[in-house]
């Protein structure tokens, strides 16, 4: 878990159709990142903050999907402890410590 105020670094994939979704997303979210094409999938490296994992998945996945339905997103999130979690949409799949 995250302690809130604490940041988060996240990398994901998401079939969302164009980078300018994706950073409109990240500046809404205050989240500083890249955006890069790979293949038919974006890939995303941010850093954010937030109480913990699963909420800040639960915050981005929405907001792509207000402007593009049909998103899906493979996310994995490192807190500065070095847990790491990984989330397919909203359900969370690994969870690991370094």
């Amino acid at each position: 878990m995250l302690a809130r105020g604490r940041p988060a670094w996240w990398s994901f994939a998401t079939h969302a159709h164009h980078a300018q979704t994706i950073r409109h997303v990240l500046g809404q979210l205050s989240a500083k990142g890249s955006v890069r094409k790979a293949g038919d999938e974006f890939v995303v490296e941010a850093e954010t903050e937030g109480a913990s994992a699963r909420e800040l998945n639960r915050m981005f996945l929405p907001a792509l999907r207000k402007v593009e339905k049909r998103t899906t997103l493979c996310a994995e999130w490192t807190s500065d402890d070095g847990t790491s979690e990984s989330f397919f949409d909203y359900v969370l799949k690994k969870t690991t410590k370094d």
